[in-house]
């Protein structure tokens, strides 16, 4: 008698256990963020419903889900003008033919900030689809708002970084991408209030660098954005194809606008894929968040997006990290601000230094930039 009990116990045990794991793995893919209130398209640092939904610690079911989506080849157009591609990373699109839709044949349409792009994605997707070509602030590899990420595991976390600080966001053997911050900290306050200012691409022995402009009052039809190549100040076209281009040692890099101000895509060819749009802090969400802003500065920010390509298993950075393949986030689940920690890892000593405790990229000597 008493064994049957035991037994039943047992059974009920490993019942509730599947049942309480399900229920973990339900949600969305543990990037969902519905908050409202922050003046950034009614999320960022809202409320974080669905954060404590997302994967369960250890699977790894989609890990580095994006990192083959950019690895493929050109092909030449279909009969009907659509573009193609051959997926080259290992995995379900392996050696696949993947061909823009008919409703955005080109991945950069002619009428390139009006219409959306064909967007081929060769990793777990495996898929040709139509997209605006924006950051996406909920999606995968976005960094926006008072720094909140998305990891390549798909799990939302806060990094507060520091004031006028730098940090490496990814540190790989063949580059790194380094963020500066500005912020303030109100009276009171223990920490400071920070969002990314600035972004630097190091690789081979070039660096490019993305800006938001300091702006004292916002206006939409002002362009807040600047790019700079090895130093020297890069003038993006408005008119005609949008885009500025050159060619490395090895790598291609474009800069292509993606609105009429403020929105850029930049692409350094076998590595990254950047989408960076320019905002403010809006009057609103200043109020809300107690932020006590002077008046004379906008705040102006970056909201990014980040695709990447073929990364090493030991890829590190506070974005990066989180693209290993065995990598486990600390975050606390089901709480409003889930904090990463990591600033004495991740600090570099300026915008344009690959040195920091856990940095893997080491740069050529012969290359200095400046915003």
């Amino acid at each position: 008698m008493k064994s049957s009990i035991l037994v039943a116990l047992f059974v009920i045990l490993l019942c509730t256990e599947a049942a309480m794991v399900h229920g973990d793995d339900k949600g969305n893919k543990g990037n969902g963020n519905s908050g409202k209130g922050n003046g950034n398209e009614g999320n960022g640092n809202g409320k974080n419903k669905g954060n404590d939904k997302g994967k369960k610690k250890g699977d790894n079911k989609d890990k580095n889900k994006d990192n083959g989506e950019l690895d493929y080849d050109d092909l030449s157009r279909s009969e009907r003008g659509q573009e193609r591609a051959y997926c080259k990373g290992k995995g379900a699109c392996f050696q696949k033919t993947l061909v823009c839709p008919s409703e955005c044949p080109e991945r950069k349409p002619k009428k390139n900030k009006k219409q959306k792009g064909c967007h081929i994605n060769c990793g777990s997707k495996c898929e040709a689809t139509c997209k605006w070509r924006k950051p996406k602030c909920d999606g995968y590899g976005s960094l926006c708002y008072d720094p909140r990420f998305v990891g390549g595991d798909g799990v939302l976390f806060y990094f507060h970084g520091s004031m006028d600080g730098n940090f490496a966001i990814v540190s790989d053997d063949k580059f790194q991408i380094n963020a500066h911050f500005i912020g303030t900290r109100p009276q009171g306050r223990t920490r400071d209030f920070t969002w990314v200012q600035a972004l630097a691409v190091m690789f081979d022995t070039h660096t490019l660098v993305i800006a938001a402009n300091r702006v004292s009052h916002w206006d939409d039809n002002v362009d807040a954005l600047s790019v700079r190549w090895d130093g020297e100040a890069v003038n993006i076209p408005y008119d005609g194809e949008a885009e500025w281009r050159t060619n490395g040692e090895e790598r291609e890099v474009v800069v292509e606008r993606t609105d009429e101000k403020n929105s850029v895509r930049v692409k350094v060819y076998g590595l990254v894929e950047i989408d960076i749009r320019v905002r403010p802090i809006g009057k609103e969400e200043n109020r809300v968040h107690n932020y006590q802003l002077p008046d004379d500065d906008a705040f102006a920010h970056l909201e990014t997006q980040f695709k990447f390509t073929n990364l090493s298993d030991l890829v590190e950075g506070v974005l990066g990290k989180t693209y290993q393949p065995d990598y486990v986030s600390p975050v606390k689940r089901g709480v409003p601000m889930p904090m990463m920690g990591g600033e004495d890892k991740y600090q570099t000593p300026s915008l344009f230094s690959p040195l920091c405790r856990a940095c893997r990229f080491q740069r050529p000597s012969g290359s200095v930039a400046s915003i």
